[in-house]
Order: structure tokens, then C-alpha cells, then sequence
């Protein structure tokens, strides 16, 4: 398993320095200033690079960009709208770009407009930590009252409506402003910029479309771009919905084990992989990690570790970002069933035995708290993770040391 890190680039408060020294192998990163449908130039991918391989100092750090997380999928591709067909041929020239950068393994989603959703970002907990959150009557209340979308109600239960309309009545402004503020986080780019009207323009002109109609645009859309990953020895795999189940009316299509055979079956080939996420999956409490990398870890390309505690047993339920190892998620049992998985592929001869994985996320702690990070992505917090994570990897894999009863 490769030790990764995510990095957002120079303006990331988290610095190459730090994770040198978190001892991480490899880097997770993305070239986020370059707008959605336009190609990654080597130019810009080499500068990336380069800003990974050296400290504050100008020395080398000697880590290489591992991972690509996320060559975007733009709207259009999702729609199969606008300039879908220019956009479809800039995410391949991309492709090539990053191949000739040395670059394997790419990390994409297709989530309708919202990367991610949280309701608090800063969700403090009993022992002073703070961690994101989704609260499903909070996110009601912003459905129902604030984005004021037509038939909104009937996506949620009564109780969920009637908690909704009891937790809108104790917000004021500043308060509302905040939770539109965190719901648009998760929108790429637009953290500074969306309005509710915005939003509202993009959900209208996913009207009509529908689960069915999204899937077959990532099955075409995977028929163009999975080929030619096979062609550069290349992998792609696919970030799942976050959180697993519909919001705001949107389809989801990656959301369970279900979804994502069905398109491993539908566009056969060993690119076409996963992103095998234990936070987004785990939000689902029918979900099996363990048991999903044991049955399709043949095609998981990339893994982020991270637990969430559910607040519910229901599908559509709250959740908070836990601490790695104090979620719902059995990290123990998959992290075996990933070292089984990496075994099988090095009896088989595969060249790609050692899956990438990051500490997905991670809590507040000490001085994260004011260091003020990337929501989700502070230093110790992730450190922590990533240490918990080593210590399962280790005891997992030491066959010299016996266990005593």
C-alpha cells in the first residue's frame, strides 16, 4: 500500500515540508486553477511536479505526484450538453499529457454539480475537535427554505420534514448564510462565487435527466476515455457519490456495490476502475467495505481511508467524519482485504500491487485548529490518521511476530 497525501498546490496551508515530514510516499494532487474543460498542457502539469519535488528551501523532497484527484468531468460530459464533445476530447489530450508526465492513476467523479456535501465544517465534538458534518434536517431546512426547490418535501420522510421546519425556525440570518455558505463548498470552484440562483440554473438543467440517463452518459463517456487509458497503461477510477444517496433531486449513480458493477460489466475493461472511498461508502449503513474489496478489489485503482459515524440506521441519514479508526467502518477488516487484494495481484504478475491510498480526511486536533487548513484536510489530524493506518499495516503484515492469547 502507497503511503499518499493530498496537496491543493502552493496555496495549500498544509506544505510540501510537512509532508515530507509526515513520511508519506507519494502525492494526490490536482491542478484546480485550470478551468473545468480545458486541457492540462504539459507545461502546467511540469509545474506541478516541480512544486511537489522541492522544499521551502529549494531543496529536492524527493516526492513525485502519484495520483491525479480529479481530472474534472464537466457538467456538459454529465449532460451530454453544450460543448460536451470539446470537453470530451480536452479530458483525453489531458489523459495523454499526464502519461507523458509519468502519471498513472487518475481519479475522476460523476456526481451532478455538487463534488461533496456537508451542512457544518467545523462540527465541534465533546472533546474539543472539530470534524464536517452532515445533519440531514439541517440540509432539509436549506432544501426546503432557503433553496425553496419544487417538490422538495417529497424527497424526505415527515419526521425529516417536520425536524426541518423546527430547526430553519432557530437560524438567523447569520446562521443561513453559514449553511449556504458550507452547502456550496462542495461545489468545485464555487465556494466564493455561486449564488442560490446559480445553483438553482444548474439543477434545472439536470430536469429530465435521471438516473438511467446519467448512467448511460458515464457508460459513453467511459467507452471513449477507458479505452485509451488501456492504450497508455493508464487507470481510472471513479470517486463514489458523497454522500451515497440522492439530494436536491440530483440522480446517483455511484452510490453502492451495485452501482459500481454495474458499470465495471457494462464497460469491461481492467481501466475502468474505483476509488474505493470508506467515508463516502460508509455513510451507507448497507454498505460492506471489507466485502466490496475483497469481491471487486481487482479494480480498485486508488483508496481513500476515512471513517464517518452514522447518526442513524436509516440510508438517508446523518453523519459525522470521525476519527480513522472510531467509525462504523471495520478499518482493520478492510485494510486486510486490501492486503489480500495487493497478494492475489502479485501472484498474478500485475505491476500495480500496491494500491495508492490517502488518510481521507481527518479532525481538527491542536493546532489545525487554528492553522485553518482545507475544510476536511488538516496537518495532525491527518497525520493521525495516517499513523493509525500505518500501525494496522504493520501488525497485519508482520508474520515473525506470533499473537499471544
Amino acid at each position: 500500500m502507497q503511503q499518499t497525501w493530498r496537496w491543493f498546490g502552493p496555496q495549500d496551508r498544509v506544505s510540501v515540508d510537512d509532508m515530507l515530514q509526515a513520511g508519506v510516499q507519494g502525492v494526490v494532487s490536482a491542478l484546480h486553477h485550470v478551468p473545468t474543460g480545458a486541457v492540462w498542457t504539459p507545461d502546467a502539469i511540469l509545474e506541478r511536479q516541480a512544486q511537489i519535488g522541492r522544499m521551502a528551501d529549494r531543496t529536492p523532497s524527493g516526492l513525485a505526484w502519484s495520483v491525479v484527484e480529479s481530472l474534472p468531468v464537466s457538467e456538459d460530459i454529465k449532460r451530454q450538453t453544450g460543448d460536451w464533445r470539446a470537453h470530451l476530447d480536452s479530458w483525453k489530450n489531458s489523459l495523454r499529457n499526464l502519461h507523458d508526465a509519468g502519471i498513472r492513476v487518475i481519479c475522476y467523479n460523476f456526481m451532478p454539480i455538487l463534488d461533496w456535501t456537508r451542512t457544518d465544517l467545523a462540527h465541534r465534538l465533546s472533546s474539543g475537535a472539530t470534524c464536517m458534518r452532515f445533519h440531514l434536517p439541517t440540509f432539509a431546512a436549506f432544501d426546503l427554505h432557503i433553496l425553496k426547490r419544487p417538490g422538495a418535501a417529497q424527497d424526505y420522510s415527515d419526521e425529516t420534514n417536520e425536524a426541518a421546519n423546527a430547526v430553519f425556525a432557530t437560524m438567523d440570518d447569520a446562521v443561513r448564510e453559514r449553511l449556504v455558505r458550507n452547502v456550496v463548498f462542495g461545489l468545485p470552484g464555487a465556494a466564493e462565487s455561486f449564488s442560490l440562483e446559480d445553483l438553482r440554473h444548474h439543477l434545472a438543467a439536470y430536469d429530465g435527466l435521471g438516473e438511467d440517463g446519467l448512467r448511460a452518459n458515464l457508460i459513453d463517456f467511459l467507452s471513449e476515455v477507458a479505452p485509451l487509458a488501456m492504450e497508455l497503461d493508464m487507470r481510472l477510477c471513479c470517486h463514489p457519490d458523497d454522500p451515497p444517496v440522492p439530494l436536491l433531486g440530483l440522480p446517483r449513480i455511484m452510490s453502492t456495490e451495485s452501482d459500481y458493477t454495474r458499470i465495471m460489466q457494462m464497460v469491461d475493461l481492467p481501466a475502468n476502475g474505483i476509488t474505493l472511498c470508506s467515508g463516502s461508502l460508509g455513510a451507507r449503513p448497507d454498505n460492506d467495505l471489507p466485502g466490496m474489496m475483497d469481491r471487486l478489489g481487482d479494480r480498485v485503482h486508488f483508496l481513500h481511508l476515512r471513517n464517518v459515524q452514522r447518526e442513524s440506521p436509516d440510508i438517508q441519514g446523518s453523519f459525522y467524519e470521525s476519527a480513522h479508526l472510531e467509525g462504523d467502518t471495520d478499518m482493520v477488516a478492510l485494510i486486510a482485504a486490501v492486503i489480500r487484494q495487493e497478494a492475489a495481484r502479485r501472484a498474478s504478475g500485475r505491476d500495480d500491487a500496491s494500491i495508492p491510498f490517502r488518510p481521507d480526511h481527518g479532525q481538527d486536533i491542536l493546532d489545525d485548529l487554528t492553522r485553518r487548513a482545507q475544510p476536511g484536510y488538516p496537518a495532525i489530524g491527518r497525520l493521525k490518521g495516517l499513523a493509525e493506518l500505518r500501525g494496522i499495516l504493520a501488525a497485519l503484515t508482520r508474520h515473525d511476530v506470533g499473537l499471544q492469547a
